[in-house]
């Protein structure tokens, strides 16, 4: 069911003890998912709170960016008429000479500044980003920003991906979505076929709790119908926050290299010109602002309008990034910025000289898989709908903080409380269920599950140590008892 789904799934305390069912069955498939549901769910389940919490606050990271800098990021409306990008830029660089531009962003709804970014060697990946008042040419003020985003931003990004403790805190993340949805899946298998078994089998007794039990009955049935109506944006949480995971994601490449499902990379070679040599250009060359290369040079501001016009003409509306060239031999590069459904995507390069396009990519060519991966970043960062996508979001945490509880509180309920076995927490489910699994579910399994683990590590890891420390409890009861 949800994330932190504990719920084991059982009318009785089951001894730790307990033989596994008798013979091959299929109820011994569900006998091993009840005991991995479990132990997923107690060990897994403060990684899966952590994440909720974290991507509760960064849901609504745009509107504390208008709180904390709305003086730098909006301005009051004068007119209609926009100042010319050349005349911005000159005024950006005015106000601040340090370092060289890196690229232009142009204001994504009327009230917006227009973002000016520097790169500066002191700075290192970072950036800096002049705001100036699209209307008037005048400087708001600057901040250092990371890959677009303020510092607010940036921080509670990094918050949510890695606890600020750099890639051994990004472990952390891809932990949590490795298991979410093996979590969920299970929980939804449980559940249903539970449902189906005791409650005259309607959709009701899947989708909604059963308010006339008592104690863990009552506590399961509401952490279980709650996981059933999240379980479909878990999954897509799970899914979305692997791709860019350190391990998975690496997996998630090598099948876009294979399956030829990169965005097209956009020409950049001016028509004539010797292509620059390795590492000194390209389209990602300080495309954005982002670490590109420092130039010694700005180029002639005039160029951004001709680039933008160009641009326009083109197709590209909207909100854009204007790249200068990175070389004498290659183009200027727009890009549009429109992470809003309907999205758009569409690059084009330009030689100011001429004041023509030299080439184009589309967002209608992207492959599938490109589509499908830039989207779900887009949903899970909660701008791709807007406010209803940060709505959606919030819901989805604050449900998973409620099954992460009942989940906890189920578990307590669970404790025997009779004096002679008094215990503060439940019994785990029994061990062995292995054992009685049908041999084609071995047969089948055990190599799928070889090569889901091979594609998610941070989940074979840990599925494993699971594993070793269950044998060697085991083991140690077994040497106790003997």
């Amino acid at each position: 069911m949800s994330s932190t789904i504990i719920d084991q799934d059982q009318q009785r305390p089951v001894s730790p003890a307990e033989p596994a069912p008798a013979g091959r069955s299929r109820q011994a498939v569900r006998a091993l998912l009840v005991r991995l549901h479990f132990y997923a769910g107690v060990f897994v389940a403060p990684f899966l709170l952590v994440a909720a919490l974290t991507g509760l606050i960064y849901t609504f990271a745009p509107q504390l960016d208008q709180l904390v800098y709305g003086d730098q990021l909006r301005v009051e409306r004068v007119g209609e008429q926009v100042r010319p990008l050349s005349e911005q830029v000159a005024a950006a660089r005015a106000a601040h000479p340090e370092g060289s531009l890196a690229s232009v962003v142009t204001p994504a709804e009327p009230e917006d500044t227009t973002r000016v970014v520097l790169s500066v060697p002191e700075l290192g990946e970072k950036q800096r980003t002049v705001f100036v008042d699209p209307y008037t040419a005048k400087v708001q003020g600057e901040l250092t920003t990371s890959w677009g985003s303020t510092p607010l931003r940036t921080w509670l990004s990094d918050l949510h991906k890695n606890l600020h403790l750099g890639e051994t805190g990004r472990l952390y993340s891809e932990v949590a979505a490795s298991w979410l949805w093996v979590i969920v899946a299970g929980g939804l298998v449980l559940w249903i076929g539970r449902a189906r078994g005791q409650r005259a089998k309607s959709a009701r007794g899947v989708l909604l709790p059963d308010r006339a039990a008592r104690g863990v009955r009552r506590t399961r049935s509401f952490h279980a119908a709650l996981g059933v109506w999240l379980a479909l944006g878990l999954f897509f949480l799970s899914a979305t926050g692997l791709t860019w995971s350190h391990y998975s994601g690496d997996r998630f490449g090598q099948l876009l290299d294979a399956a030829k499902g990169h965005a097209p990379e956009l020409d950049t070679v001016l028509p004539g010109a010797q292509p620059a040599a390795e590492g000194a250009g390209g389209e990602h060359a300080g495309h954005g602002g982002h670490g590109g290369a420092h130039k010694s040079a700005d180029p002639d501001p005039a160029a951004f309008d001709t680039a933008l016009a160009t641009a326009r003409r083109s197709g590209l509306g909207g909100t854009v990034q204007v790249t200068p060239a990175v070389d004498a031999s290659s183009a200027w590069v727009v890009a549009q910025k429109d992470n809003v459904w309907p999205v758009h995507y569409d690059q084009v390069a330009v030689d100011t000289a001429k004041g023509e396009a030299t080439a184009h990519t589309r967002w209608a060519d992207y492959p599938l898989l490109a589509k499908f991966s830039k989207l779900g970043v887009q949903g899970h960062m909660g701008a791709l709908f807007g406010l209803v996508n940060q709505i959606v979001l919030a819901v989805l945490a604050l449900g998973l903080v409620l099954v992460t509880f009942w989940g906890y509180r189920m578990w307590w309920q669970r404790r025997p409380t009779r004096e002679d076995r008094a215990a503060r927490l439940g019994r785990a489910p029994a061990r062995g269920a292995w054992r009685g699994l049908p041999l084609p579910v071995l047969v089948l399994g055990v190599p799928a599950l070889a090569a889901l683990c091979w594609a998610l590590p941070a989940l074979g890891v840990t599925l494993l140590a699971f594993l070793v420390v269950d044998v060697a409890v085991g083991l140690v009861r077994q040497g106790r008892s003997a």
